[in-house]
């Protein structure tokens, strides 16, 4: 397997041990470990759009798109591939330099749709942007011809801990989610991988969620940190807010396990307030979603974003760094 756990292997104790440190001290530790192997200065704009909206067959209990859920939301087939290009363009006249795009697909099916999501990537990929995918589960060889089209990461979230998963999904098992994994390594794309906090889960539960993380081997490239946003007509719909330090707790953790990694704030950022988003900041946070929305969810606005940015003396981050930093 080459996805097998990281020869360089933390042990839970350990993560716990991290994750249980006094917050500032925690915060303070996790900045000197961004700035060791990052520009601290940098943020990476990445812009995510919803190719294929709705009639999901898996039943997350989180998600608008699942028809397992009594959301409201105006279900959408997978879009044509001029316009998502053009979504792409404006994405990256914005400050924009990588481009995600998700379709609500359990698993990706051979055939017309998949071969219209390989068009979409090589367009992307042309425009010198980073282009990433999700679209659910992937065998080998379907990640390998996104690898051939151009595709630079794919995204598929582990959720939650493996012990709390199945209060959150049944439709597809953990085990599924790795053998994705796997098969994205495989493959040499580089992997977008974390999870969604305030689904109920315990404090044990995130410390499994980020030793799993921490020992996938290669480590994801990028680890989105996602807050729960409660969406009406799920089940998760009445969930309560969680503690805005242990999302702030999390990153922190995330980022001295995975120095290397992108730490993306992702989903639920629209809640938080900007005071907490430059904490996030100092605790290693190095990238985030841009745009009015990510997926079904809302988001925080371009100019805002900017606007904050700007006050915290932030610049946008050059796509394709990492493989320009090594193929010099």
């Amino acid at each position: 397997m080459t996805n097998q756990l990281n020869p360089l292997a933390i042990s839970r104790d350990a993560v716990r041990a991290i994750y249980e440190r006094p917050l500032l001290d925690l915060v303070y530790e996790a900045a000197g470990v961004h700035r060791a192997h990052h520009d601290h200065h940098e943020m990476q704009m990445c812009t995510l759009l919803s190719i294929k909206t709705g009639g999901c067959q898996e039943d997350c209990k989180y998600c608008s798109q699942s028809i397992h859920n009594n959301a409201a939301l105006d279900k959408e087939l997978l879009l044509k591939t001029d316009k998502v290009l053009e979504d792409a363009r404006k994405a990256k006249e914005a400050g924009s330099t990588r481009f995600c795009m998700g379709a609500a697909w359990p698993r990706v099916t051979d055939g017309r749709g998949f071969d219209r999501v390989l068009e979409m990537v090589k367009g992307v990929s042309d425009m010198g942007m980073e282009a990433c995918c999700t679209l659910g589960m992937l065998t080998e060889d379907q990640a390998r011809r996104l690898k051939e089209a151009g595709l630079t990461a794919y995204n598929h979230n582990l959720d939650t801990s493996e012990e709390f998963y199945d209060k959150i999904i049944t439709t597809r098992t953990y085990k599924d989610r790795l053998e994705t994994i796997e098969n994205v390594a495989k493959a040499g794309i580089s992997l977008c991988c974390g999870g969604i906090l305030g689904m109920g889960e315990s404090k044990e539960d995130r410390i499994g969620l980020l030793h799993r993380l921490a020992n996938l081997n290669p480590q994801p490239e990028s680890v989105p940190i996602n807050m729960l946003v409660p969406v009406e007509g799920t089940p998760l719909e009445d969930q309560k807010r969680l503690d805005v330090f242990e999302w702030i707790r999390t990153i922190a953790v995330a980022r001295i396990l995975m120095p290397k990694a992108m730490v993306r704030l992702s989903a639920g950022r629209l809640e938080i307030s900007r005071e907490a988003q430059a904490m996030a900041f100092m605790a290693g946070a190095n990238a985030i979603f841009t745009g009015e929305k990510l997926l079904t969810t809302p988001n925080p606005d371009m100019n805002e974003d900017n606007d904050l940015l700007k006050e915290l003396g932030l610049k946008p981050r050059a796509p394709h760094k990492e493989q320009d930093r090594e193929a010099a």
